[in-house]
């Protein structure tokens, strides 16, 4: 039986979440929060066009070519190949290849058969997951090179596949559908970050932005994109 101090505490609480709710709905964003989630949507929106990491990290990620080289390094996993003389052109294009390989990875990830596992990775494609960095310097060059056919490879391999089977043109329907849905602003208050510690791409004073899997920092009048939790993505 409900006695009369059930019901305060029941009238109390419903009274608190209320406040709660109405006090989460008044938080005033800066401009700067809100272009950091802008940038990040930004970047789902356009990869979820036609799934081209290249043209994402162009219009999202940070203009600092010694940030991009940063990323990079701490995010390539090139293995312990000594980086230094290696151009930034070569490695970034390394990197963004990297990426690309594993956002086309995704389409195919977790195949329902046997059958399906090996139409989905031949030999060929299998190849190109275990693709290993190079451990001389000297032959990064070929290996970034290479790295860009494996993305023409996986690329025109999976859209056979979408074109011959109606199941993996629902799993790229579905994956691109999932990179639509983009962050939201909190109900929250958000605040900037230091230490970051992916690397040598900010200043451990350096403040910067995490929104989701994503880190932003303010560069110029522009909110820029500085790495994803990428792995973090894949659960």
């Amino acid at each position: 039986m409900l006695t009369l101090r059930h019901v305060v505490l029941f009238l109390f609480a419903m009274l608190s979440t209320a406040q709660s709710h109405v006090f989460a709905q008044r938080v005033k964003h800066s401009k700067e929060v809100i272009d950091a989630y802008r940038v990040c949507q930004q970047f789902q929106r356009l990869l979820a066009e036609d799934l081209d990491f290249d043209r994402a990290f162009e219009a999202t990620f940070t203009k600092n070519q010694v940030r991009r080289r940063e990323i990079a390094i701490s995010e390539g996993e090139f293995g312990p190949v000594d980086l230094d003389h290696v151009d930034d052109a070569t490695l970034i294009g390394a990197y963004k290849s990297r990426m690309q390989i594993l956002y086309l990875m995704l389409t195919l990830a977790s195949p329902d058969s046997n059958e399906q596992e090996q139409e989905f990775f031949p030999p060929p494609i299998k190849a190109i997951f275990k693709r290993k960095g190079p451990e001389r310097p000297e032959d990064f060059p070929s290996f970034s090179a290479q790295l860009k056919r494996d993305v023409a490879d996986l690329r025109a391999h999976l859209n056979r596949l979408a074109v011959q089977d109606p199941a993996v043109a629902e799993r790229v329907r579905s994956f691109k559908s999932d990179l639509s849905r983009v962050p939201q602003l909190p109900k929250h208050k958000v605040e900037p970050l230091t230490a970051y510690s992916r690397g040598r791409v900010l200043d451990v004073k350096e403040k910067y932005y995490q929104v989701g899997d994503y880190a932003v920092i303010r560069e110029g009048a522009q909110m820029r994109i500085i790495g994803i939790r990428f792995f973090s993505r894949l659960f």
